[in-house]
C-alpha cells in the first residue's frame, strides 16, 4: 500500500516539474520597447510634436506595465486557490482513506465467508432450521447481517472513490499551481523590464517638455473648462460627478489619486467612488460591462482608445453633449475635451453600469 503511495507521490512530482519546464520556456507577447533618443527640435512646432509623440508611447508602455500588474495580481490568486485546493484534498483523501480502512477488515471478512461457500440467504436458514420459529429468528438475524454487510460495502466503496477523486483533485491542483507560479514569474520580471522602459520613456517626455514654450504649453493644456455638467442618477452619475471634481489636478503615469492619476486611475477612482470596482488598466477595464455604440453614448459611458482590445492605450469618461472627462498625458491636468481629442483611434466604448 505504502509503495503504491510512494509511486503515485513521485508521478505526481514528475508532471509538475514538466508543468513548470513547459510552462517557463513559452514565450510571451513581447511588450513596447522604449525609442531610441530623437534629436533635439529645430523649431517650437516641432518640439511640441516631440513631446507628443512620446507622451502617446509613455502612455502605451504605462499601460503595458499597468496590464502585467494586474495579469499578476490574478495568477497570484490562481496560484493561492490552487493551493488551498491541494492542501484540501490531501486533508480529504486522508479521512476518505482511514474510513476505507475502518470498514476494509469487514468487507473482507464478508468477502472470504461467500467465497469458503457460507450461505447468507434464507433458503439456506429454512433447510438448516429446526421449526418455524426457528426459521423466522434465522431469518430476521439474516436481515440484519446482510443491511449491516450492505452499509459496510457502501462507505467503502465510497471511500475508496473519495480518496480517489481527492487524489485527482490534488494532482489538478498541484499543476494549476505550478502554471501559476511560473507565470507569475514570468510576469513579475516583465513588470520589472517594463517599469524601468517606462521611466525610460518618462524622462525623454520630461526633456521635451522642458523644450516647450508658455504659449505651446497653453496650447496643449487646452482651454480651461469650469462648466457645469448634470449627471444622471445612480452609480454612473456619481462617478461621473466625481471624475469632473478633479479637474486640475495633475497626470502622473501608474496613479490613482487623490492628489494625480493616469487615464484609468481617474475612471477607477471616481467609479469606486460610486461602488464599483475596476482595475487600473485601461485594456483591463475595456472588459467590463456593455458595449455600446458611438450615437448610443450616455454620460458615465467609459471610451477606449487603441488599433485594438489588446493595443489600447487610454480610457476617458462620456460626460454628455460630445464630451468627455479624462487625464490625457504629463504636463496637462485632469479637463474636459471633444471625444475626438482623447485620440485619433477611439475604438469603442462601454456602459459600466445601467
Amino acid at each position: 500500500m505504502s509503495s503504491h503511495r510512494l509511486k503515485r507521490a513521485m508521478r505526481s512530482a514528475l508532471s509538475v516539474t514538466a508543468v513548470v519546464a513547459v510552462v517557463s520556456f513559452s514565450p510571451t507577447p513581447a511588450l513596447a520597447q522604449p525609442p531610441a533618443p530623437l534629436p533635439p527640435p529645430t523649431t517650437a512646432s516641432e518640439a511640441l510634436q516631440q513631446f507628443q509623440q512620446l507622451s502617446e508611447q509613455a502612455s502605451k508602455v504605462n499601460e503595458d506595465l499597468l496590464k502585467a500588474k494586474t495579469d499578476l495580481d490574478a495568477k497570484r490568486a490562481e496560484y493561492d486557490k490552487a493551493t488551498a485546493d491541494v492542501a484540501l484534498a490531501g486533508e480529504t483523501e486522508k479521512q476518505a482513506m482511514a474510513l476505507e480502512e475502518q470498514f476494509r477488515g469487514q468487507v473482507d471478512l464478508l468477502a472470504s465467508a461467500s467465497f469458503q461457500g457460507a450461505r447468507f440467504n434464507k433458503i439456506s436458514a429454512l433447510l438448516t432450521g429446526s421449526s418455524a420459529d426457528d426459521f423466522l429468528e434465522r431469518a430476521s438475524a439474516l436481515n440484519v447481517l446482510a443491511a449491516d454487510n450492505q452499509e459496510a460495502l457502501e462507505k467503502y466503496t465510497s471511500a475508496v472513490a473519495t480518496a480517489t477523486d481527492a487524489r485527482k483533485l490534488a494532482e489538478d491542483g498541484q499543476r494549476r499551481a505550478a502554471e501559476a507560479k511560473a507565470a507569475a514569474e514570468k510576469l513579475t520580471a516583465d513588470v520589472t523590464k517594463t517599469h524601468d522602459d517606462l521611466q525610460a520613456q518618462i524622462k525623454q517626455v520630461e526633456q521635451a517638455k522642458n523644450r516647450l514654450s508658455v504659449k505651446e504649453l497653453a496650447v496643449l493644456g487646452g482651454p480651461k473648462d469650469d462648466g457645469v455638467y448634470l449627471a444622471p442618477p445612480g452609480a454612473a452619475g456619481r462617478a461621473m460627478d466625481v471624475a469632473l471634481a478633479q479637474r486640475g489636478k495633475p497626470y502622473v503615469w501608474g496613479a490613482e489619486g487623490p492628489g494625480s492619476f493616469d487615464c484609468s486611475g481617474l475612471t477607477l477612482y471616481a467609479y469606486r467612488a460610486a461602488g464599483v470596482s475596476l482595475p487600473h488598466s485601461s485594456r483591463a477595464q475595456f472588459g467590463y460591462g456593455k458595449s455600446v455604440s458611438r450615437s448610443e453614448l450616455i454620460p458615465g459611458d467609459l471610451l477606449f482608445y487603441g488599433g485594438s482590445a489588446s493595443t489600447i492605450h487610454h480610457v476617458a469618461m462620456y460626460i454628455g453633449d460630445g464630451r468627455i472627462v479624462h487625464a490625457s498625458t504629463t504636463g496637462v491636468p485632469v479637463k474636459t475635451d471633444t471625444i475626438d481629442g482623447g485620440g485619433r483611434d477611439y475604438l469603442g466604448a462601454k456602459r459600466i453600469v445601467g
